[in-house]
């Protein structure tokens, strides 16, 4: 008899644990070559290896981060109290940086604690999509009515005005394009669509007459003829699209990239990560990348659309819309097909603040799989729809 009890206690301790670790390995193992690439990538082979060994201790810590989330019960998200005072602090945050932040590149970004130095804006991107999915989950029945469209705007007008003055103008773009997707996920009309990219080309010409600083029109015209100054504006750009046509279809060689290991590709351990992988992996490597990302993507809305309320499944759209928004706007910048912005591309890029951002979005994801529904996919798009 009390073999037995044991053997059912055994048994139920191995199913409370296996509840309680609610982890998407396959989204996990798709991480970790990224991670590693990146690694391999900005890993200098000789002498110091700054951006290695710091990356590492980042990355050691946003995994521990991961899994921590992963045990905790998020459905307190949900309440608009919690979420207001999220988007007040961060709020609070960008204000400060003004007054403390320490300027970087002609950008006032940074806070430096010590040995590190986090950029406020990224945490935003998270807190925008928190705020959005409460937004647009509380109002699901209503969506339709435009002046939603402009009180969800106003939330992300905010945080784009204090980001883009400080400037940093590949924030305030993702701040946008997650503002963007989110609004065509809750459902949108056509008609109320064709505002959105009016009110985006009003305010894209306002921006530029009275927002944009100088060297920041110079790159937009340097897109529209990169080869005119390609020793001044648009010398990353033309590097950046050397490096990825010299890698050409199995690459150079992992550490012999010359573009970035001779110092002519500026930032490539940041920036301009995925032209100094292009130049080493060639076009087999890139398209290994493209896969692994695809499989992130597609995991994260897979976890999307088994959310437990429309909040859950939002959350997810949003965060499906911000990796892919860092990823492909990194990627055309290092082609040459957009303007240089200096986005950072998820898992390769070096910095604390994007890879805590990142794992922490993907960590409350998999907290909120512990209450996740198992529904047909067509019968969750046509709630999630409106259908």
């Amino acid at each position: 008899m009390t073999k037995g009890i044991n053997g059912d206690s055994a048994k139920w301790s191995i199913s409370s644990l296996g509840k309680a670790i609610n982890i998407d390995w396959a989204l996990f193992a798709a991480i970790i070559p990224l991670l590693s690439a990146g690694l391999i990538t900005m890993n200098s082979f000789a002498g110091e290896n700054y951006f290695f060994e710091k990356q590492l201790v980042w990355i050691g810590l946003c995994v521990a981060l991961f899994f921590a989330l992963s045990f905790i019960d998020f459905r307190f998200l949900r309440r608009t109290s919690v979420v207001v005072w999220l988007y007040v602090g961060i709020v609070a945050i960008l204000l400060l940086l003004f007054g403390v932040g320490s300027i970087f590149k002609g950008a006032q970004s940074w806070f430096n604690v010590g040995l590190f130095a986090i950029q406020p804006s990224d945490p935003a991107k998270l807190v925008l999509i928190l705020v959005l999915a409460k937004y647009f989950s509380r109002r699901h029945v209503e969506i339709a009515h435009i002046r939603h469209i402009f009180v969800s705007g106003f939330y992300a007008l905010v945080l784009f005005f204090l980001i883009l003055i400080q400037p940093d103008f590949g924030s305030a773009v993702i701040i946008g394009l997650i503002w963007f997707g989110m609004v065509l996920a809750s459902g949108i009309s056509k008609k109320h669509l064709a505002l959105v990219f009016i009110g985006a080309l009003i305010g894209g010409l306002v921006a530029w007459f009275y927002v944009f600083e100088d060297y920041q029109k110079t790159r937009i015209q340097t897109f529209l003829n990169p080869l005119a100054d390609v020793r001044g504006a648009g010398y990353n750009a033309y590097q950046a699209t050397i490096a990825i046509g010299s890698g050409e279809l199995f690459g150079k060689g992992i550490g012999y990239g010359t573009q970035s290991r001779l110092q002519f590709l500026p930032e490539y351990e940041t920036d301009f990560i995925f032209a100094a992988f292009a130049e080493e992996w060639g076009y087999i490597g890139v398209l290994l990348l493209f896969l692994l990302f695809g499989i992130v993507i597609w995991r994260i809305l897979s976890n999307a659309l088994t959310g437990a309320t429309n909040f859950e499944t939002l959350f997810g759209i949003g965060v499906a819309v911000l990796f892919m928004s860092h990823f492909f706007l990194h990627v055309g910048i290092n082609l040459g097909l957009l303007p240089v912005t200096g986005t950072t591309i998820p898992f390769l890029s070096y910095g604390g603040s994007h890879l805590i951002t990142e794992f922490a979005a993907l960590g409350i994801m998999m907290g909120q799989r512990r209450y996740a529904r198992s529904v047909h996919r067509d019968d969750m798009q046509k709630e999630f729809l409106g259908m």
